[in-house]
């Protein structure tokens, strides 16, 4: 998605939440300083998704009920927001990219790089100490931003971990998306974030994350589809056994 098409929804948000495009903007530089000897060419998400049937996986209550599903799928691409990973290598489905801020259990992020996930690493204005702290235990990274992009460090459209993780599928060619775990009900699935502290909050970015979403279908090119009980307008109902 062009920077100049995604700035105005990135406007109403950071008005929506209050956030700030300079401590935006400054999370962006300070993670592509970090990551100048461990960058990934993003070639490598485009040969891993173009034309690919690809698994968007979020850390709805849903995921608990679909391993069935994902193991029976392996040979399909699995994009995994943060939080999911825990979910997926504690019932050992391994995770193929992670699009992470760093919000969820470490542990399991690291762990992801390890058995080979490749990890993109979001940058905004709240969480540039724990960048600091965590991306020099990365070896290689792709930095993403809802600002501006700069060197090794780009926008590909999208708020949460959830709905990003959707947007990369789109950036880079996806012929087939499938989300899972993407229930953006009134319940926060227990793999969202290593602690809620405030689950109001937590529930207006789901519903901006699913307007977003929304508006994807209405721009994609891919085939779209959701496992979720009450689909994503735009996404056709997609049927697993268990949900």
């Amino acid at each position: 998605m062009k920077f100049v098409d995604w700035f105005p929804y990135y406007q109403d948000i950071r008005r929506q939440f209050g956030y700030s495009t300079e401590t935006d903007q400054q999370a962006a530089d300070v993670l592509s300083k970090l990551i100048r000897r461990k960058a990934l060419d993003i070639k490598i998400l485009r040969r891993k998704i173009e034309g690919k049937q690809i698994i968007v996986i979020g850390a709805g209550k849903s995921l608990e009920s679909s391993t069935a599903f994902l193991k029976k799928n392996k040979k399909s691409v699995k994009i995994v927001a943060d939080g999911a990973v825990q979910a997926l290598i504690e019932r050992k489905i391994k995770p193929d990219i992670v699009v992470t801020d760093l919000d969820g259990n470490l542990s399991f992020l690291y762990e992801a790089e390890r058995i080979g996930a490749i990890m993109v690493v979001h940058a905004h204005g709240d969480n540039i100490d724990k960048l600091k702290k965590v991306i020099p235990k990365f070896k290689h990274v792709i930095g993403s931003t809802q600002m501006m992009p700069v060197k090794n460090v780009y926008n590909f459209g999208g708020f949460t971990d959830g709905d990003r993780c959707a947007f990369l599928a789109e950036e880079f060619g996806a012929g087939e998306i499938i989300l899972v775990g993407m229930d953006f009900g009134r319940e926060i699935g227990r793999y969202s974030k290593d602690f809620i502290k405030d689950p109001k909050l937590k529930m207006e970015k789901m519903r901006v994350a699913r307007k977003l979403l929304e508006m994807l279908s209405k721009r994609s090119s891919s085939r779209l589809f959701d496992t979720s009980k009450r689909p994503i307008k735009g996404y056709a109902p997609y049927m697993v056994e268990g949900l």
